[in-house]
């Protein structure tokens, strides 16, 4: 089978997009890549094509189990042979997916990166023949990025074990250059294909607000948009509960998900959404990462998230279907404590140093900064995110707040500074 007629078979498309196929046919050609694509960009085609193509199995290290759950559905959906493997899986489950790998019904397996630990997996992995690993959500083995996971550390020490050793391919849809430098030296690809498109999503729209009453303007923006599908991020558990439940009190179809509840009601509630049964989604950041729904119209943030990679990737489940669509961030001062305390914390790992965690709390603080200012320029939002990845735009986006904002608010600013 070409690899167009698996595109058309599996994913019902008739063609690729150029980025697509250049990393596609560098995996199939055996070469390691790296793959930073905006979210909507189709990165999850670059790896599972070359696996459907390629003699024996591929792992997708995936960092989230509603990530892999959402993958795996879509893949099954598609007729594409698929399964999963994480802590959701009961013992008698997780030994029939590999007997049945080990039989040649699966092609590709979605795994979390502690689950190449364990002795059982590793004796499983070096005994089949192994095509592709995919690393998907690679900025996590970088300290210079916004979900620095340990145990991405060790994806190299994995692959270095299996023999002969398959095609790499890292993906992520946010990266700076920094990040870009571990993911090669912390994975250890060889001589790999980088490639980087356009950060840029034209179809967004990104607005920071600071209403003097949050709560009025956020029942009143969700109320006026409740026949479209919308994402809350919060930044805590409490948060969560509360937004959800006072939207569910006005009559606003929503739900919740963070990782305080039970597997069981995470499943359900996360299906409610994707199938539609709910129309608003109220979330941490436990939600939300690869999540294939494309017609999420808007995102708000309720608070301040901790860094920019963390909010272009949540602001990124919007619009995934190309149509037009709203990031609107809910800036309040109070907010930076709050996110202030969970960047401190977030330098916490036991598994670090004492180094180490030092420098992860002061990088998490510089990356915050930079999310405060943000929320408080004047100038193009749009040229702020693509800046801070490495990227220019030329002018005003005229599709952001800063660039709508009337012409009396820039006559009556430079008035007031003169």
């Amino acid at each position: 089978m070409k690899k167009q007629e698996a595109l058309y078979k599996y994913f019902g498309h008739t063609s690729f997009r150029p980025a697509q196929e250049t990393l596609i046919d560098a995996l199939l050609a055996g070469r390691d890549v790296m793959g930073v694509m905006p979210t909507g960009a189709g990165k999850s085609l670059c790896f599972q094509i070359p696996a459907l193509l390629s003699e024996g199995v591929t792992f997708v290290i995936s960092p989230l189990i509603s990530l892999m759950k959402d993958q795996v559905n879509q893949l099954r959906a598609g007729k594409v042979p698929a399964a999963f493997i994480n802590s959701s899986l009961t013992k008698e489950q997780y030994q029939l997916v590999l007997d049945r790998t080990v039989a040649g019904m699966y092609k590709i397996i979605y795994v979390a990166p502690e689950r190449l630990e364990t002795v059982d997996f590793l004796m499983f992995a070096t005994e089949m023949p192994v095509s592709l690993i995919a690393i998907d959500e690679a900025h996590c083995v970088s300290q210079w990025g916004q979900d620095f996971r340990p145990s991405y550390l060790r994806i190299k020490n994995f692959i270095e074990k299996l023999s002969p050793r398959p095609a790499i391919g890292a993906f992520t849809a946010t990266a700076t250059k920094h990040v870009k430098r571990d993911i090669v030296e912390l994975l250890g690809l060889r001589d790999p294909l980088n490639l980087t498109t356009g950060f840029d999503r034209p179809n967004l729209y990104f607005g920071v607000e600071q209403p003097k009453n949050k709560s009025a303007f956020f029942h009143e923006y969700v109320n006026d948009r409740k026949e479209h599908t919308g994402v809350v991020y919060c930044a805590t558990r409490r948060a969560v509960d509360s937004v959800s439940a006072e939207l569910c009190r006005r009559g606003i179809s929503a739900s919740r998900y963070h990782a305080g509840l039970d597997a069981e009601e995470r499943r359900r509630n996360q299906d409610d959404f994707i199938q539609n049964r709910i129309k608003v989604m109220v979330a941490t950041n436990a939600f939300g990462m690869g999540i294939d729904k494309p017609d999420v119209r808007y995102v708000v943030h309720y608070n301040l998230p901790k860094n920019l990679e963390s909010y272009y990737q949540e602001a990124g489940r919007a619009g995934r279907d190309g149509q037009p669509s709203e990031c609107i961030l809910l800036f309040a001062t109070e907010d930076i404590r709050v996110a202030e305390y969970l960047t401190q914390d977030s330098g916490q790992n036991p598994l670090l140093t004492e180094h180490k965690r030092s420098k992860v709390r002061h990088l998490d603080q510089e990356r915050l900064d930079k999310m405060i200012r943000y929320c408080e320029i004047d100038s193009c939002l749009r040229a702020y995110i693509l800046k801070y990845f490495g990227e220019k735009q030329k002018g005003r986006c005229h599709n952001c707040s800063s660039c709508n904002r009337p012409r009396w608010w820039e006559k009556f600013k430079t008035t007031q500074t003169v």
